[in-house]
């Protein structure tokens, strides 16, 4: 009994004070800035489509909107939520608003980098250690 009593105090301890390593997630389209920066008044829908991939909310019911919706959750701290709204008047875009993560791809694999979960490039030349 003693020991079981330590090993939950030592669990507790260790989880509470943020030890446990809890992954960002990120989740929906992630946007180039790039692209979203392309967008005007009277593209078709293929050509929204080249540039921002599918929409991740199609609604039968409003065909003539598409919406991005992103969502980010970081190791501490809430979920973010992003969306990014286009209209379509026919086959051509009317408008757009909302917000976006910009090039959240790349500040992911930064992130991951420091925490060795991206896999190396086996062609690259690895540095040699410092000092050596």
């Amino acid at each position: 009994m003693r020991k079981a009593f330590t090993l939950l105090l030592a669990t507790l301890l260790v989880a509470g004070c943020g030890i446990v390593y809890r992954q960002p997630v990120f989740q929906g389209n992630l946007l180039e800035s790039r692209n979203v920066e392309q967008l005007q008044v009277g593209l078709t829908r293929g050509q929204v489509f080249s540039l921002l991939g599918s929409p991740a909310v199609s609604d039968p019911f409003h065909q003539s909107r598409w919406d991005y919706v992103a969502t980010a959750r970081r190791r501490t701290g809430d979920t973010e939520i992003k969306n990014l709204t286009l209209w379509f008047e026919g086959d051509a875009l009317a408008r757009w608003e909302g917000e976006y993560f910009p090039e959240a791809d790349n500040e992911l694999a930064v992130e991951m980098r420091r925490f060795g979960n991206i896999a190396r490039d086996k062609d690259k030349p690895r540095r040699p250690p410092p000092g050596g």
